[in-house]
């Protein structure tokens, strides 16, 4: 291996668990050179046997690798790579001898961390970086004087304080200001206002919510923007009165309230609610999803899924029918539903039959097209960007997509709050004119749970 000796071309050796996270890696490292330890594709080779996420990362990275591999004249050289630098496969001459002793095994880690070692050592006029998804790794290796990276290219969002809330609340002198120039139009259930927005505020986003100063908290909903920064505000239907209530649930504060408008609205196709344990999310998604298909027939079923059980991940060979195999599963989901049907919510399997409620794994979204479906995505945090897409894509005519989550919560190996399916779906979808996102705050389980959340 002849590494181009350029010292503005860094060197960037990566861990297996890069490609595996995202198999389109090999196009973000711009200009500077990449490095392959084999150990990498003897581990690959490992996992891309199945049919679950994994799997086919790892067979999309090696087509990808077969591509670059097949076209290279000198392999010795490098193989061109599409931002101009240059793709290296590292055998580990010098093997494990530079590490340590208590390091010198042959597990895959180490291996690679020996290649970036003697890397550092022979290109001493070059930056060499290992990048890497394992934490662990990132400190061991630290801890022997090389440069470690998180593989960040996957992050969706940069900050996590971008990612929009849904609502703001506006001072009162901003509001009077507002009033000077304001136009009342008729709406059927309530004010429809029609203001200009100050230039040194950020517009709205259609569909989220402005709470007008004072004590009552009236909140108004953005339902379209004009040119010279006319902003249309309309009055919500208010859900914390008992005779809104969507299936014998009521809002219990602003927040929810806000959450039911945008539920119960026929014109979004996609619902996002994000928050913290207890805010009630899968309540209200599964009473105006029951209320919507059963009582007011715009859609034919609930579907229910959640990423707990990761895509593709096999449910196993003992006997047992999907729904039976994922119950365990779906507890917040039969929880819930003991709470809206009471006392008739003896038989879960007989309930969700009844009420038209349909239980599936996530790998079975591949090739299904949802139709007049009430699709709600529990713990949607735990997903790639990847699986939100293939979820989002199957959506057909006259469905809707409810995605619920709380990034505080995320199980999922090498996902955060800023790289995960969730934070994707929010940020990607946020200002379009069928979606809406609004972020729970208040926890309403219990007064327990609540100062649990604060506490713990």
């Amino acid at each position: 291996m002849r590494v181009n000796d350029t010292a503005e071309r860094k060197i960037y050796i990566l861990d297996t668990n890069v490609l595996i996270h995202d198999p389109n890696a090999l196009v973000h490292f711009d200009e500077h050179d990449v490095v392959l330890p084999i150990v990498v594709l003897e581990e690959m080779d490992h996992v891309k046997k199945g049919m679950d996420e994994l799997a086919r990362n790892v067979r999309e990275a090696s087509r990808q690798l077969d591509e670059l591999s097949a076209s290279c004249e000198d392999m010795d050289k490098g193989c061109p790579l599409p931002g101009g630098g240059r793709l290296f496969f590292e055998l580990n001459h010098r093997s494990l001898e530079v590490l340590p002793e208590p390091l010198a095994t042959g597990s895959g880690d180490n291996r690679i961390i020996a290649v970036a070692m003697a890397l550092q050592q022979e290109q001493k006029s070059r930056h060499v970086i290992l990048v890497s998804k394992d934490i662990n790794m990132r400190i061991k290796a630290r801890a022997l004087g090389l440069t470690t990276e998180d593989y960040r290219s996957d992050r969706v969002v940069s900050d996590l304080s971008v990612l929009p809330s849904g609502k703001l609340r506006l001072e009162e002198a901003t509001w009077q200001a507002m009033g000077a120039e304001m136009q009342v139009l008729d709406h059927d259930h309530g004010n429809h206002f029609v203001v200009t927005w100050p230039e040194e505020m950020e517009l709205p986003l259609i569909n989220s919510f402005v709470v007008l100063p004072g004590e009552r908290e009236i909140a108004m909903r953005c339902t379209a923007q004009d040119e010279g920064r006319r902003v249309h505000l309309q009055d919500v239907v208010s859900y914390r009165q008992e005779r809104n209530a969507v299936w014998g649930i009521q809002a219990r504060n602003l927040e929810q309230n806000m959450a039911m408008n945008l539920l119960m609205d026929a014109e979004l196709d996609l619902v996002a609610m994000v928050g913290l344990a207890g805010s009630g999310k899968t309540l209200m998604a599964l009473a105006a999803g029951l209320h919507q298909t059963l009582d007011m027939g715009l859609y034919e079923k609930i579907l229910v899924t959640r990423a707990t059980v990761p895509m593709g991940q096999d449910i196993g060979f003992l006997p047992g029918t999907e729904r039976e195999k994922l119950e365990p599963w779906m507890g917040a989901i039969t929880d819930n539903l003991s709470i809206l049907l009471g006392d008739e919510a003896s038989n879960i399997a007989d309930i969700l039959g009844q009420h038209r409620i349909e239980i599936a794994a996530l790998s079975f979204a591949r090739g299904r097209t949802f139709t007049k479906t009430w699709l709600i995505v529990d713990e949607a945090q735990n997903m790639t960007p990847h699986q939100m897409k293939t979820i989002v894509t199957r959506m057909g005519e006259d469905s809707k997509i409810i995605i619920l989550g709380n990034n505080a919560q995320i199980d999922t190996p090498y996902l955060t709050a800023y790289t995960n399916g969730l934070s994707r779906a929010v940020s990607a979808f946020a200002g379009w004119e069928h979606a809406g996102h609004i972020a729970l705050k208040a926890g309403e389980r219990s007064r327990l749970a609540t100062k649990a959340v604060d506490v713990l």
